[in-house]
């Protein structure tokens, strides 16, 4: 037996190793948009310290008493109304992103690469995906996080998890991790192309476009994360990039939950606001999430609009995520490149 052209003792066991392994990370979603999943996904999720920033020994009750008896009833429901033949919707499209960016890569460097994707919460683990990548031979891995915009309840929870999966390797793969990329511009690009080609297709010319980001408490902004900060630039850059004079551009924060004052201004009341104000024709886009989801496709596409038809508004659209779209997928190459440099 030979590796690397050396002779290797007859009794010496396959050791596969030599390749780059890409792993791309979103949040995560339940196996099915029934209770019992949901219950199993939100445990899993609202038990990470980093995503609920109080003493566990005060939370616990408070999840496992109240929360998950109450609130999977209500997030499976909105779950069932955007599942797909191809389950959910994040999942569905996260692998068409990972399958899109393997045939670009592909191209460009052979076999070389291994390109999978993987859950933070839920299936597929971080855990499975990087020791199948070990197993296959990547001994080099680049953990991106599809996070533009960096945040200690994301993109830290990926760090958090990847440390812990290490800790118990005996032979780790040198790692990279993607940075964030709220004001990379192709990001900023890639933004503006794809939502310049919805809006045209729209048929009304909306008054106000709302930069619709994920919402965070206000205390993570008083502790110092850089999210809030993250969120309004990607929007001041997105705006100047799109150059529409007579398109009001305004930045909100959606998906509050509990009692603690959270970033505003909130989508759910500017929505009702602006429709209130005299605002008719209205279109909502995310630039935050990488791919359609729960918030994007319920909370957005189905609860918004009734909240602002119902306060008086006319037309309503929610624009797509960039998805697997051909500029979502060119910047992912273009950031996906350049962090392997060396490697490959």
């Amino acid at each position: 037996m030979k590796e690397n052209g050396q002779q290797l003792p007859g009794d010496h066991p396959p050791v596969r190793s030599g390749l780059a392994g890409v792993l791309l990370v979103n949040l995560g979603t339940p196996d099915a948009p029934e209770p019992g999943a949901v219950k199993r996904y939100l445990a899993e999720f609202l038990s990470d310290p980093r995503v609920v920033e109080i003493p566990q020994v005060l939370w616990q009750p408070i999840l496992r008493g109240i929360i998950l008896n109450t609130r999977p009833k209500k997030s499976a429901a909105a779950y069932a109304k955007v599942w797909t033949d191809r389950g959910s919707p994040l999942a569905a499209i996260t692998a068409d992103q990972a399958a899109g960016l393997k045939q670009r890569l592909g191209a460009m460097h052979g076999e070389g690469t291994r390109i999978d994707y993987a859950m933070r919460y839920g299936q597929p683990s971080i855990e499975s995906r990087l020791l199948e990548m070990k197993e296959a031979g990547c001994d080099r891995i680049l953990i991106a996080p599809l996070y533009p915009q960096y945040c200690a309840a994301t993109t830290a929870t990926v760090f958090d998890e990847v440390a812990r999966v290490l800790g118990k390797m005996r032979w780790q793969p040198s790692l990279r991790f993607l940075a964030p990329y709220y004001d990379e511009s192709a990001y900023i690009a890639a933004l503006a192309r794809d939502l310049s080609s919805q809006l045209g297709a729209l048929e009304f010319e909306p008054e106000v476009l709302l930069l619709s980001f994920h919402g965070m408490p206000q205390r993570t902004l008083e502790l110092g994360d850089p999210y809030h900060c993250h969120c309004m630039k990607t929007a001041r850059l997105l705006g100047d990039r799109l150059a529409k004079p007579g398109l009001r551009i305004e930045t909100t924060f959606q998906s509050r939950f509990g009692k603690a004052k959270w970033l505003e201004p909130a989508t759910d009341a500017t929505l009702e606001k602006e429709a209130r104000g005299g605002t008719r024709k209205l279109a909502v886009a995310a630039p935050g999430f990488a791919a359609d989801c729960v918030e994007t496709l319920e909370e957005l596409a189905i609860a918004g609009r009734e909240q602002f038809t119902g306060a008086g508004g006319q037309d309503y659209a929610v624009l797509s995520c960039l998805n697997a779209s051909d500029a979502g997928m060119e910047m992912l190459e273009t950031l996906v490149a350049r962090e392997l440099s060396g490697w490959i």
